[in-house]
C-alpha cells in the first residue's frame, strides 16, 4: 500500500521496452498517496520526448494537462469510476502518457501492493486477486523487475522479491531496491542486504531515502530531496563505505546500464519472434489477397475445408501421427490398441470358470452320451458339447471390447469437433452424424463378431494343426514351459510398495522390472541397486478398494499356497496413479502367467 516508496527518478533511454515495477516514481510528484492500499488498478505510464511537457489519459483522448496536481486527482477519480470509493481493486488499467523534453520514451507499469486483509469493498480472496494481477505483468520475459521492500521490514518476508523469484528464480530480470533506511531501529543497518550478502541478487541492491510525508506537506522539492538523501549516506558509518553506490542518482545509472543490456541480450529473439509473426501475417495476407465476400460459394468451400480438416484430424488421432500429441493419457489408436492387446486378453481370463463345476459337466456329458452302456473311449460329441459351452462364453468379453472401442471412437469424435466450437450447429451436427454412423457400424460389428463366434461352435476341426489333443497336451506343456520366452523382460516401470508399515518407511516408490519369471524392484530406473526379486510362481492378483485418504489405485499380489509373499507380508500391495495403469499392469502380468483372483482385499 502507499506511494512512499515512489521518489524514484530515472532518465529513460530506450524506445518500446517495458520496465514492471512495484513502487516507483518519476520526475513529476503526480501519483496518489497514502496509507493502505492506494494504487488499486495498474497505472500504465507511457513517457513520450516532446519539446513540450503536458499528460494524456488514455480515457480523455484530446485533454492535456499541465497541472500534475490534476493528474493526481484524475488518476484517483478513474481509479473510483471502476473500483468504488471503499479499496475496491480492479486489473483494469490506466493508461497515462506523460509528454516532456525531459524524458526518452519508456513504458512503466505500477502494480498494487499485496494486501493480506481484505477492508471496505474488497474481496475475501483479494490476495490471490492482486497476486494474479502482479503476476500477469512480471511473467513477461523482456520486463525488469524492481523489487521495492522497506528496511524497516524482514526482507525475508518480502512479497516483491517472493513473488519476483517465482517467474525469475535466476534472478536475472530483479534489481532490489531498499527504502527507508533512515526509519530503521537505532543500532540497526541494513549492511548485510545491501552488500548482497543476506539475500544474494545476481544484479545486487541499491538503498535510497525518500521524501517523509512531513516533507511533501512541507513543499520540499526533490532537487533538496536529493542532496539530504546524498548527505544521510556520507554521514551514516554503516554506509559511507559505500555512499558512492548507493541513492536515486547511481540507482538511476545502473537502471539505464542494466536496461540497455537487458535490452542488448533479449533484442535477437525478439527480433526472430516479430519476423516470424510478420512472415505469417504476410501468409495470411496472401491467401486473402483475393478474398470476395460476395463470392457465393466461399461459404460451400469454407464447410468444405473444414469438414475435410475434421476427417484429416480423425485419421491421424487413430492412426497415431496426429499433429498435437496428448501427453497426459492414451487416446485415439492408442487407446484402441490397448483394448486390444490389454483389455480383451484381460477380460478372457476374467470369465467365470469353475474347474469343479467343468469335471461334473464333463462327467455327465459322457455318461449321457453313452447311455446305459459303459464306453472304453471318450466320445467327440462329449468333447463338442463341452467346448461349444466354453466358446459361447466368448461373446461376452467380445461385445465388451467393441463397446469399448465404440467409446473411444465417439470420445475421438469430440475432440476433433473441437476446432469446428466456433460453428456451434456445424460441431453439433457433424458430431450427431458421425456419432450416428459409428452406432450403426457397431450394431453390424457386433453380429459379425457373433457369426464368427457361430461358426466357430458350429463346427469343431479336430485335424486343425492347431488342435494338439489329449496325447500330445502335456508333452507341449512342457515344451512351452522350456521353450524361448526364457526371462524375457515383458515389462518396466515405476510403482508404489503400499502396504509398508510408517516404522519401516511407509509407502515408496520402486523400479519395477516384470520378466517372465519374477518381478524385481530397484531404487530407481537405472537398475544399478536391487531391493527385491520375487519369483511368479503360485501367484495370482486381486483388486483392493481404493482408500478414502489416497488417490492411488491398488492392486495386489498373494501367494496361492497361503505363503507369504514378500518378508512379513502375506499380500504385496502396489500402487498407480491411474485405474488405466492398474489394469495395464495386470495384462502385463497376465503375459508372464500371473492371473486374476476372483475375491477382493479388503
Amino acid at each position: 500500500g502507499g506511494h512512499e516508496e515512489r521518489e524514484l527518478v530515472m532518465p529513460l533511454r530506450h524506445a518500446f521496452w517495458v520496465v514492471t515495477i512495484f513502487f516507483f516514481y518519476v520526475s513529476r510528484d503526480f501519483l496518489p498517496r497514502g496509507s493502505g492500499i492506494v494504487t488499486r488498478r495498474p497505472l500504465v505510464l507511457q513517457l513520450i520526448t516532446a519539446k513540450t511537457e503536458y499528460a494524456e489519459f488514455l480515457h480523455c483522448k484530446g485533454r492535456k494537462f499541465t497541472d500534475f496536481d490534476e493528474v493526481r486527482q484524475e488518476i484517483e477519480v478513474e481509479t473510483d469510476r471502476i473500483t468504488g470509493v471503499n479499496k475496491g481493486i480492479s486489473s483494469i488499467p490506466i493508461n497515462l502518457r506523460i509528454y516532456s523534453p525531459h524524458v526518452l520514451s519508456l513504458t512503466l507499469i505500477d502494480l498494487p501492493g499485496i494486501t493480506k486483509v481484505p477492508v471496505g469493498d474488497q474481496p475475501p480472496d483479494i490476495e490471490q486477486q492482486i497476486r494474479d494481477m502482479i503476476m500477469q505483468f512480471i511473467s513477461r520475459e523482456n520486463c525488469l523487475i524492481l523489487a521495492v521492500t522497506p528496511a524497516n521490514t524482514d526482507l525475508a518476508n518480502s512479497d516483491a522479491l517472493k513473488l519476483a523469484k517465482e517467474v525469475d528464480p535466476q534472478g536475472l530480470r530483479t534489481i532490489g531496491v531498499i527504502t527507508k533506511l533512515d526509519l530503521m531501529d537505532e543500532g540497526t543497518d541494513a549492511r548485510e542486504i545491501l552488500e548482497n550478502k543476506l539475500l544474494p541478487l545476481r544484479r545486487g541492491y541499491i538503498g535510497v531515502v525518500n521524501r517523509s510525508q512531513k516533507d511533501i506537506d512541507g513543499k520540499k522539492d526533490i532537487k533538496a530531496a536529493l542532496l539530504a538523501e546524498r548527505k544521510f549516506f556520507l554521514s551514516h558509518p554503516a554506509y559511507r563505505h559505500m555512499a558512492d553506490r548507493m541513492g536515486t542518482p547511481y540507482l538511476q545509472k545502473v537502471l539505464n546500464q542494466q536496461l540497455t543490456n537487458h535490452i542488448r541480450d533479449t533484442l535477437p529473439a525478439f527480433r526472430s519472434k516479430l519476423q516470424s509473426q510478420l512472415l505469417s501475417i504476410e501468409h495470411e495476407v496472401e491467401v486473402y489477397k483475393n478474398f470476395r465476400p460476395e463470392d457465393p460459394t466461399r461459404k460451400t468451400k469454407a464447410l468444405l475445408q473444414m469438414v475435410q480438416q475434421f476427417s484429416v484430424d480423425f485419421e491421424k488421432r487413430i492412426e497415431g501421427s496426429g499433429d498435437q500429441v496428448d501427453t497426459l493419457e492414451l487416446s485415439g489408436g492408442a487407446k484402441i490398441n490397448r483394448i486390444f492387446h490389454e483389455r480383451f486378453p484381460f477380460e478372457l481370463v476374467k470369465m467365470e470358470f469353475n474347474e469343479k463345476e467343468l469335471r461334473r459337466e464333463i462327467s455327465y456329458a459322457i455318461k449321457n452320451i453313452h447311455g446305459i452302456r459303459t464306453g472304453l473311449f471318450t466320445p467327440d460329441m462329449a468333447f463338442e458339447a463341452i467346448v461349444k459351452k466354453q466358446i459361447v462364453k466368448l461373446k461376452g468379453p467380445c461385445l465388451k471390447s467393441v463397446d469399448l472401442v465404440m467409446q473411444e471412437l465417439i470420445n475421438t469424435v469430440k475432440k476433433c469437433t473441437k476446432k469446428l466450437a466456433t460453428y456451434p450447429r456445424l460441431c453439433e451436427e457433424t458430431e450427431r452424424i458421425v456419432a450416428g454412423y459409428i452406432r450403426e457400424r457397431e450394431e453390424k460389428t457386433k453380429d459379425q463378431v457373433l457369426l464368427l463366434i457361430d461358426i466357430q461352435v458350429s463346427y469343431i476341426n479336430t485335424n486343425h494343426e492347431d488342435f494338439i489333443g489329449f496325447a500330445n497336451a502335456q508333452q507341449r506343456s512342457s515344451q512351452v514351459n522350456k521353450s524361448a520366452v526364457g526371462n524375457q523382460v515383458i515389462r518396466k516401470g515405476w510403482l508404489t510398495i503400499n502396504n509398508i508399515g510408517i516404522m519401516k518407511g511407509g509407502s515408496k516408490e520402486y523400479w519395477f522390472v516384470l520378466t517372465a519369471e519374477s518381478l524385481s524392484w530397484y531404487k530407481d530406473d537405472e537398475e544399478k541397486e536391487k531391493k527385491y526379486m520375487l519369483p511368479l510362481d503360485n501367484l495370482k492378483v486381486r483388486d483392493v478398494e481404493k482408500s478414502f485418504m489416497s488417490s492411488k489405485h491398488i492392486f495386489a499380489l498373494f501367494n496361492t499356497e497361503q505363503r507369504n509373499v514378500y518378508k512379513d507380508y502375506r499380500f504385496l500391495e502396489l500402487a498407480c496413479d491411474s485405474q488405466e495403469e492398474v489394469d495395464s499392469w495386470k495384462a502385463s502380468l497376465l503375459r508372464a502367467g500371473v492371473y486374476p483372483d476372483k475375491s477382493s482385499v479388503s
